[in-house]
């Protein structure tokens, strides 16, 4: 069974600033620290990430997932969807940008992950957290 979770918060830069550090894959080993490893498998025809394939660490080990991301809405919302992955099913979610009145950045992050063996509660919850530390570490680089 697929689990959802969603985290938001306000991020003092603008959202052009978010936007280019969301979408700027390869640098993700420098501030999201569950990512390993980046490699931009597929770029379209404006230069922009499709297909991302990730090395992170999950539940106290290595995992790879390849995720298709889709601009049609942008820059107003990036999302994804799993292509391949090790230990899940799924990994899709959303980025949702909104302008403040103040110049920064509202952002929501969905996720929907389905692991391929269940997990206990507590075990969820905790690799829950993990992943939605994500969006602090996120406003951390899109602030500095």
């Amino acid at each position: 069974m697929a689990e959802t979770a969603f985290q938001s918060t306000t991020i003092a830069a603008a959202p052009e600033r978010v936007w280019a550090v969301v979408t700027d894959f390869d640098r993700y080993p420098e501030w999201a620290k569950d990512v390993k490893d980046v490699v931009v498998r597929v770029r379209d025809e404006q230069g922009r990430a499709v297909e991302v394939e990730f090395r992170a660490s999950a539940l106290g080990r290595s995992t790879h997932y390849t995720l298709g991301y889709d601009y049609t809405e942008a820059p107003a919302v990036l999302s994804w969807r799993m292509l391949r992955g090790d230990i899940m099913r799924t990994i899709d979610g959303a980025y949702h940008f909104a302008s403040t009145p103040d110049g920064g950045t509202d952002v929501r992050y969905d996720l929907t992950i389905e692991l391929v063996v269940p997990l206990p509660g507590f075990v969820k919850r905790r690799a829950e957290v993990r992943i939605l530390n994500t969006v602090r570490e996120l406003k951390t680089r899109a602030e500095a």
